[in-house]
């Protein structure tokens, strides 16, 4: 598996990643301090968040490449993932979106940086 970004994706990501950064692609299934039950935001199945090194990410068990570093995930999420997928970044209504070579997976993205508090 491999996820590409858009240049705008990479340029708004960029600025939160660092030595002691992890990037997650989450299922928001509401499994792990990381993810919102899905309940809550009906329309969005994943989301990008970043963590620190030190933070506990025993749930994500696998990790996909992309020119920006690993996306950690939960194994069983890649039922609802492809084997190429395209990260972008709409500046326009300040949204991600995720897509495959099957269609869109997810066209509002969440993302939150869980190392602020």
């Amino acid at each position: 598996m491999k996820i590409t970004l858009d240049e705008a994706a990479k340029e708004k990501l960029s600025v939160y990643l660092g030595a002691n950064k992890q990037l997650l692609l989450t299922f928001e299934d509401g499994v792990g301090p990381y993810s919102q039950h899905a309940m809550i935001h009906m329309q969005t199945q994943f989301s990008i968040n970043i963590i620190s090194t030190e933070m506990d990410k025993s749930d994500y068990d696998e990790k996909i490449t992309s020119e920006i570093g690993d996306f950690w995930i939960k194994g069983y999420s890649k039922e609802d993932l492809q084997e190429e997928m395209k990260i972008k970044f709409n500046s326009r209504l300040s949204t991600f979106s995720l897509s495959g070579e099957g269609g869109m997976i997810d066209d509002n993205l969440g993302f939150k940086d869980f190392t602020k508090n």
